[in-house]
């Protein structure tokens, strides 16, 4: 580990303590001021929750969408009206190879026989090219979504990718995201409202049935619940 990633590493750590209790937008606040610029937050335009307290927090960030080939009509065009009317700047990142040339190199389908390669090279790959001029990454993660991220910090060190990672919604419930979206009339995308709890890719993604968590609809035949971006 270098100097400097010893350097945000204990900046972390020390930031997750401090600020485990603060609200989201102090929270995104600390790292508009610590970061400025080298600070951009990743959405999956499932909402825009975090994209709007980010644009409070320091207005004309930088918001990550990873375009897999594979999205909703619904997730594209709730990207393009997060772009078109709140102070952010979308940032489209797409994988090295479309979908037909994923098939030829790997026979079609990919991400029905081994839907982790599939997330590899449609998402994870494609995020840390994107990642590479930022020092921190703010997401919506939430510890109440599955058992998966009920430990998330509310500022971490991300190891792999030797960044500073903050979920500032982290200790926020579904209760919370509603309310602050009707307060504050956030986007969402219209899947939501059609029994989709959590949104992903359209072939790895169906509707949620009652008592399952809000990450049961996704690769539901594959016992998987995350696509390697937070693990």
């Amino acid at each position: 580990m270098s100097g400097e990633d010893d350097r945000l590493r204990v900046l972390a750590e020390r930031a997750g303590r401090e600020l485990e209790d603060a609200a989201a937008l102090d929270i995104l606040r600390w790292a508009a001021a610590t970061f400025g610029d080298r600070l951009c937050v990743t959405s999956s335009m499932e909402d825009a929750v975090v994209a709007h307290l980010a644009s409070r927090a320091l207005p004309g960030i930088d918001v990550l969408f990873l375009d897999t080939g594979y999205h909703f009509p619904e997730t594209l065009g709730t990207r393009d009206a997060v772009a078109a009317v709140m102070d952010v700047r979308v940032v489209t990142l797409t994988p090295r190879r479309t979908v037909a040339e994923q098939d030829t190199e790997h026979g079609p389908a990919l991400h029905d026989r081994d839907p982790d390669l599939c997330c590899a090279l449609r998402k994870v790959e494609p995020l840390e090219r994107g990642l590479a001029g930022y020092d921190a990454w703010a997401t919506g993660l939430r510890r109440d979504e599955s058992p998966t991220r009920a430990d998330t910090p509310v500022v971490g060190w991300d190891a792999r990718r030797r960044k500073i990672k903050i979920a500032p919604i982290a200790r926020w419930t579904q209760a919370d995201v509603d309310a602050y979206v009707a307060e504050h009339g956030v986007l969402l995308n219209p899947l939501l409202m059609d029994g989709y709890a959590s949104v992903g890719c359209a072939p790895c993604t169906r509707r949620v049935r009652p008592g399952e968590d809000a990450r049961a609809g996704r690769w539901s035949e594959h016992g998987k619940t995350e696509c390697g971006l937070h693990t």
